[in-house]
């Protein structure tokens, strides 16, 4: 099982990736390939370049248990170093998996709209979503999200680095947020999450508090575990109502 608490496994045909935005400054992706590299894990020989992993496609095959995949949890599925042949084989594994959910996160919508056009169009068990951290680089992808047809679509507030301010969630079925951790976090104000919290309700989009991360609701650093997953006294875990 995955410890991202959105999902349930990770699957990664693509590793590495480059920075676009401000809430690549501290990747946890690139901080664990070090450690993988380091250790000389399978995979990651390359270290956090861009690397595609043929062999790694039918790993969802195996599986027959209906599973919610997060693709690419070490990478982009989009990074413009990644092939669109390569992409046809990502997708080709979802379809012949219909009893799974895959959820692809990008910070390259652009990228993504790019791949579904002309007879490309993303199966119905792929939620297709964007990363929206702050309002100069992430609002303007959920335009662009908006724009791609798909069954589901979110948004990844996390690390949320700033109000949002009106945001527009139309068409978009479902908002995580989640606040920084390690150790140069960058904190999290509870006004943001009630902001974001209050417009999914208008719109009705579905709303799930990920985290507070290194700092706490109370604006006080300490632990991840210690500062905890709920908002106001509750935990918010909603998931998109999907009918397949």
């Amino acid at each position: 099982m995955s410890a991202i608490e959105w999902t349930e496994k990770t699957w990664n045909p693509v590793t590495g990736c480059t920075k676009v935005s401000a809430g690549c400054k501290h990747c946890y992706a690139e901080t664990m390939t070090r450690r993988l590299h380091a250790m000389g894990a399978p995979g990651y020989e390359n270290g956090f370049s861009v690397t595609t992993h043929p062999e790694r496609l039918g790993i969802p095959l195996r599986h027959k248990t209906p599973t919610v995949w997060f693709v690419n949890s070490m990478s982009d599925l989009f990074h413009p170093r990644v092939p669109f042949k390569f992409i046809d084989g990502v997708m080709e594994t979802i379809r012949k998996t219909p009893q799974h959910t895959y959820q692809i996160l990008t910070k390259r919508p652009d990228g993504m709209a790019d791949y579904f056009t002309g007879d490309r169009r993303a199966p119905d068990n792929a939620w297709l979503g964007v990363s929206v951290e702050n309002r100069k680089h992430g609002v303007p992808r959920i335009k662009t999200l908006r724009g791609i047809k798909a069954k589901v679509r979110f948004l990844s507030c996390e690390p949320l680095l700033e109000s949002l301010g009106r945001i527009n969630l139309s068409k978009i079925d479902w908002v995580i947020v989640g606040g920084e951790s390690g150790a140069k976090a960058r904190p999290m104000e509870s006004q943001w999450v009630g902001e974001i919290k209050k417009q999914c309700r208008t719109y009705g989009a579905r709303f799930f508090f990920k985290q507070w991360g290194a700092w706490g609701q109370d604006g006080v650093r300490r632990s991840k575990a210690a500062n905890g997953r709920k908002y106001y006294n509750r935990t918010w875990d909603e998931m998109p109502v999907v009918f397949y």
